[in-house]
């Protein structure tokens, strides 16, 4: 594979093995695998990278169980250290999430929120029915709205301990390829928070961190969204008041905003490398 960047070509060498444990990366000088397949997702199954010579490997989706840290960019990157070896980025819907709450939860008391993934359907769906021991993930990812399970609500409370035991959700994979969609809504303490109130907290965090989060009063749907490279795009039209102590929040995410927190999560990684080496010198 060659590519170009900077108007220099770049060789990449393309492999092809059924499992982490058939690549050699120490005979390829590998520093940080980062396991995009989605097939391997406990730290038994992603070890063998480590066992081959990589120094750390990056899960690009969330984890079978406890790896050494899950990070969601933008929200507990901090708790990072470099001894980690086996990490996960979480997801998509998750740092979305996790950015969101973040931004509300430094300003107000949340008693509760509860969260609709509205999600593009994924590689790992069907796009015909077939027989499958999941009636609902067996049907068509292209032609049906398929309502799921999701493990995001648990790994935002334990990269936000100030919504631990507070947050539920589930997901609805949706017959578009791109741009998915958090409906989320969110009980406060207080009953004085309002809808602009919101959308300036979120407008402070976009300001803060252009790089994460942006806001938007435009009109957009979800094609609007393909190529967003930040984790969260607050839909500002979509925030209502819908209760005494109920805010409606709508926000944006796309593929790429999460391909970009990996890159981020390896620099960091990098970073703590390069601070240990120099400690120890």
């Amino acid at each position: 594979l060659v590519s170009e960047r900077g108007g220099a070509p770049r060789r990449a060498r393309l492999m092809c093995a059924d499992n982490p444990a058939e690549v050699p990366w120490d005979a390829f000088g590998v520093d940080v695998v980062i396991d995009a397949t989605g097939r391997f997702r406990s730290a038994a199954n992603l070890a063998p990278h480590l066992e081959n010579g990589a120094r750390r490997v990056i899960l690009s989706t969330l984890p079978d169980g406890d790896v050494d840290r899950v990070v969601l960019y933008g929200v507990n990157q901090a708790e990072a250290v470099a001894d980690d070896r086996i990490i996960s980025a979480g997801s998509a819907s998750t740092t979305a999430m996790a950015l969101a709450l973040k931004a509300l939860a430094a300003a107000h008391a949340i008693e509760h929120a509860t969260m609709t993934s509205v999600h593009a359907y994924t590689s790992d769906q069907s796009l015909q029915d077939y027989a499958g021991p999941d009636y609902r993930r067996s049907r068509s990812g292209a032609e049906n709205i398929i309502p799921n399970d999701t493990p995001a609500p648990r790994w935002v409370e334990r990269a936000l301990p100030a919504v631990e035991g507070k947050v539920s959700g589930f997901a609805l994979n949706v017959p578009v390829q791109a741009g998915s969609l958090l409906d989320m809504t969110v009980a406060f303490a207080s009953l004085a928070v309002d809808a602009e109130g919101v959308n300036e907290l979120f407008e402070a965090a976009a300001a803060a961190e252009p790089a994460l989060i942006a806001a938007t009063r435009d009109p957009i749907v979800s094609s609007d969204v393909k190529g967003r490279s930040e984790s969260l795009l607050v839909d500002l039209q979509g925030t209502m008041k819908a209760g005494e102590n109920l805010i409606k929040v709508l926000a944006w995410h796309e593929s790429l905003g999460h391909a970009r927190r990996i890159l981020d999560l390896a620099a960091l990684y990098g970073g703590l490398d390069a601070a240990q080496a120099g400690e120890s010198s």
